[in-house]
């Protein structure tokens, strides 16, 4: 397996990107349930880790917070701690907005609501279409889900016009399996192909086969929950024990004298696996950035491998019944 041979430093981490761009590999993720966190929490977050050194934000318009985290960032430029380039800002499509002639107008608004002139990537955040509508999650009044019959091509063939026309700097795309990487990739008349798949990917969850698959074709993953996740029975597994629990972990990270959590991050970041752990709690934010003054060996590595259960935390089981939803392939 090809661990990273070049010295990650908490100054310098970014990894190149296909198309001649870069990605820092740890960012903070900013996805927080509207309707239990309090206002203002995203804005102290980003404020708080763009502080501590944190280049990359991940964020989406469906967060509801995007008005925040662009005001952290617009703050943290003005008060000179940042240039604009030195942010990479990661938006998303939502899947209400996937025909053609809804991209540009949804990336408008990320924009807006950021008061950013671009984003540095812009992913498809599934491959799952629902109807469009004024309801990012729209069901009838029976409460089934709205689908909407989808072309990821022609999502993509909008989007690239928008890199083309400099609102974008990447583009990339989020929990695809392979067939549907290869509907872009083998597209007739690609323009831009995409350069990152952001995906669940952990110890308990390492991806070997989306992973060789992705680096064989240049594109970089980012590991969402890259922590485990957040034990909330409506929306994830709760059959996987917590990973941050896990004994073999724990013993590497007493080593270390670190914590399982900074663990799990490095040995993502050694693979080349780009890590988004979403906090809101200033401590973890400094810890989780806290994973350059240590590296995992070899044998260390392939210990933690081997930790892998293939069973994922975040199945989105609710939309299982999509004729795009990703997750009944093998990868």
């Amino acid at each position: 397996m090809p661990l990273l041979k070049m010295e990650l430093t908490a100054k310098n981490h970014s990894i190149p990107l296909s198309d001649g761009n870069s990605i820092p590999l740890i960012g903070l993720g900013t996805y927080g349930d509207p309707r239990s966190t309090p206002k203002g929490t995203a804005y102290e977050a980003v404020k708080l880790a763009i502080d501590v050194g944190y280049r990359h934000l991940d964020g989406a318009l469906v967060y509801y917070n995007e008005h925040e985290v662009g005001q952290a960032i617009r703050e943290k430029i003005a008060d000179g701690t940042v240039k604009r380039e030195d942010i990479f800002y990661c938006g998303k499509l939502w899947n209400t907005f996937h025909p053609p002639e809804l991209v540009r107008p949804a990336l408008e608004k990320t924009l807006e609501t950021l008061k950013l002139d671009y984003v540095d990537l812009y992913i498809v955040e599934m491959p799952t279409a629902f109807k469009p509508g004024d309801t990012f999650y729209p069901k009838d009044e029976n409460g089934k889900w709205l689908y909407h019959e989808t072309d990821l091509c022609a999502t993509w063939e909008a989007l690239e016009t928008c890199k083309d026309a400099g609102l974008i700097k990447s583009l990339g795309v989020s929990n695809f399996n392979k067939r549907q990487l290869e509907l872009i990739l083998n597209k007739p008349g690609l323009k831009h192909k995409p350069v990152s798949n952001q995906v669940e990917c952990h110890p308990y969850f390492t991806q070997p086969k989306l992973l060789e698959y992705c680096r064989q074709k240049d594109i970089v993953i980012v590991g969402y929950s890259p922590l485990g996740t957040s034990r909330d029975a409506s929306w994830v597994n709760l059959k996987c024990p917590p990973l941050l629990e896990d004994e073999l972990l724990s013993s590497i990270a007493k080593k270390y004298k670190k914590t399982t959590a900074q663990v799990c991050l490095r040995f993502n970041v050694q693979r080349g696996v780009v890590v988004i752990p979403k906090s809101f709690s200033h401590d973890r934010i400094k810890d989780n950035f806290d994973i350059f003054d240590f590296s995992l060996s070899e044998d260390e590595m392939k210990a933690i491998e081997g930790l892998n259960k293939n069973i994922r935390f975040v199945e989105l089981l609710m939309w299982s019944d999509h004729p795009e939803y990703p997750f009944h392939d093998d990868y």
